[in-house]
C-alpha cells in the first residue's frame, strides 16, 4: 500500500498547486455516471455510486454538477456513452505498468497510450501481460491526528467491518479492505465520526521494484504523461519511489 499511498499524496499536491481542478472534476463526473448507470441512481442502494459521490464531495464538486452526473448515468438527461477499459505494459527498466481507464472511444485511447509508452521508452502489452503481478484491493486514508478515535479504537471498528490490515504511514492510517467491503468499512468509520481523507479501489503489486533514482524518474515522468491523459482515471506499476523523488518531481 505504500507506494500507491505516497503516489496519491502527491497527486492530491499536485491538484492543489495547478488550475485542473475543471479536469479532475471531468473524471470524478465520468466514475458518478457510469456507477449510477450500472447500479442505479440511488447512493444508499449502490456502494459504487457512494464512493464516486464521496470523492466528487471530497473535490468540491458543486452538488449540482453531481445531480447532473447521476441523471446522465440513469438516462434522465443525454450524455457521451462511457465504458471501462484497462491497459497493462511496462515502462522503462521493465517496470509493469496497469493502466484504468474510462472512454467514449477505446481506438482513441489505445492508440494514444501506445503513443504514450512508446515515447516514454516503454511498450504497451497484450491484456494479461502484467496483470497478475497487481490485485484488487480497497483503500482508505484516515488523518492520524484530529480523530475522534484513538489508534486501537480505530482498528477495532475497521477490523469488525471486514479489513486486511491498518498501518500508520507518515501522517495518515492506511486501511486495506478486500475490493468488496471498502464501502462497509468506509460508512463503519462514518457512522463511529471519523473523517475520511480518501477511499479508493486500487492495485497493489505484489512485488515492486527499487531502481536508482535516474531510472526511477524515467519511470514516474512516463506515468504522470499517462496519467495527464483525460481518459486515464488511474494507474498503477510496481517502482517502488521514495516520496522526496516523487515530491522531486516537476508537475
Amino acid at each position: 500500500m505504500a507506494g500507491h499511498n505516497k503516489w496519491s499524496k502527491i497527486k492530491r499536491q499536485k491538484a492543489k498547486t495547478d488550475q485542473r481542478k475543471s479536469k479532475i472534476w471531468a473524471r470524478i463526473s465520468r466514475d458518478v455516471t457510469l456507477a449510477a448507470r450500472e447500479g442505479g441512481g440511488d447512493p444508499a442502494m449502490n456502494a459504487a455510486l457512494a464512493l464516486a459521490v464521496e470523492k466528487a464531495k471530497a473535490e468540491n464538486m458543486p452538488k449540482e454538477n453531481i445531480a447532473r452526473a447521476i441523471k446522465r448515468g440513469t438516462g434522465e438527461i443525454q450524455g457521451e456513452d462511457y465504458e471501462e477499459a484497462t491497459y497493462e505494459g511496462y515502462g522503462p527498466h521493465g517496470v509493469a505498468v496497469f493502466v484504468e481507464t474510462l472512454t467514449d472511444n477505446r481506438n482513441r485511447t489505445v492508440a494514444d497510450l501506445r503513443h504514450l509508452f512508446g515515447k516514454g521508452g516503454g511498450s504497451l502489452g497484450k491484456s494479461g501481460s502484467v496483470g497478475y503481478l497487481f490485485e484488487r484491493k480497497g483503500m482508505i486514508e484516515i488523518a492520524a491526528v484530529g480523530q475522534p478515535r484513538d489508534e486501537l479504537s480505530l482498528f477495532e471498528i475497521v477490523a469488525e467491518a471486514g479489513a486486511e490490515d491498518m498501518q500508520q504511514e507518515g501522517d495518515a492510517y492506511v486501511v486495506a479492505t478486500p475490493p468488496d467491503l471498502l464501502e462497509a468499512v468506509r460508512a463503519a468509520l462514518e457512522q463511529a465520526g471519523v473523517e475520511i481523507a480518501a477511499a479508493h479501489l486500487i492495485r497493489e503489486p505484489s512485488a515492486t521494484v527499487a531502481l536508482p533514482d535516474d531510472d526511477a524518474r524515467k519511470v514516474l515522468r512516463l506515468i504522470e504523461r499517462i496519467d495527464d491523459h483525460p481518459d486515464v482515471q488511474a494507474v498503477f506499476t510496481t517502482l517502488d519511489a521514495n516520496e522526496e523523488l516523487l515530491a522531486a518531481l516537476s508537475f
